[in-house]
């Protein structure tokens, strides 16, 4: 238990994606009231009864990070309920199939929109949350902003380069943000962010298993370069995103984790 994340409020942006379920039912278990946004709000709905069931309480709102409207409004519907926002979790992100390069669909046939789709989804949603929490957590002169980049960001992957340029920008971004408002607003406003390396989910699973559900040329050299020698289990963000929220890594500010189960560390030699 971290006892000093009792009573703290979270935004978690994706909310009801695989990933940031887990992470919203993590900080549910420590006593942090959680507030869902997410463009599904069925989804949502759904991660929000699981934080109830972790012992939580928290609001589910369907809400765009593409649109700083929407945004803001959800920033007044959660002031308005729990008082504060004390962290910000940007984990709406994802790829897109027709930003993914295969056989049947080279580089220079990628459709412009869905790349646009996919940067704009991961780098301008992080961005204009931050705008938007950040500006809430600036009043108050604290707060946490936790970023999830990916581990494409430090080794950028064959076939994906939207989402690999994405999250190199959000990595970028990550860093600029702590700077920026360390010096301008408060030091006591700390700016990190998680790294996941090869977690299954439902963006990345055609990449990594067929359709009889067995490994993919693709999926056989991730684990091939993975000295654990697995995927990543959604369980597995929970302990390094409650340290990087809370006073327990006070002093940490800029960084950006990888949970990867030593991908990053293996050279494939």
């Amino acid at each position: 238990m971290v006892d000093e994340l009792k009573g703290k409020v979270a935004v978690v942006t994706g909310g009801g994606g695989v990933l940031c379920t887990a992470i919203a039912e993590g900080l549910a278990r420590e006593g942090v009231k959680v507030v869902l946004l997410d463009i599904n709000h069925e989804k949502a709905k759904d991660t929000l009864k699981q934080v109830e069931n972790a012992g939580g309480e928290g609001l589910a709102l369907k809400v765009s990070v593409l649109s700083r409207k929407e945004l803001e409004h959800a920033a007044k519907e959660a002031i308005a309920t729990f008082a504060q926002v004390d962290i910000l979790i940007n984990g709406a992100g994802g790829n897109h199939p027709d930003a993914t390069t295969s056989p049947d669909q080279s580089f220079f046939d990628l459709d412009e929109e869905s790349v646009r789709f996919v940067f704009e989804l991961n780098f301008m949603g992080t961005f204009l949350s931050s705008q938007v929490f950040g500006k809430v957590m600036a009043k108050r002169k604290e707060g946490v902003i936790l970023n999830i980049a990916s581990m494409n960001a430090i080794r950028p992957l064959t076939r994906i380069p939207a989402y690999s340029a994405a999250k190199a920008a959000v990595t970028n971004f990550t860093q600029w943000l702590a700077v920026h408002l360390a010096q301008n607003y408060s030091p006591r406003i700390r700016v990190n962010a998680i790294a996941p390396g090869f977690f299954l989910t439902a963006q990345n699973r055609y990449l990594l298993h067929n359709e009889e559900g067995a490994l993919t040329q693709r999926g056989q050299q991730i684990l091939d370069h993975t000295p654990m020698g697995r995927f990543g289990e959604p369980q597995d963000l929970i302990s390094t995103v409650l340290w990087l929220v809370s006073p327990l890594s006070s002093f940490v500010h800029g960084i950006v984790v990888p949970i990867d189960g030593g991908f990053s560390a293996y050279s494939g030699v």
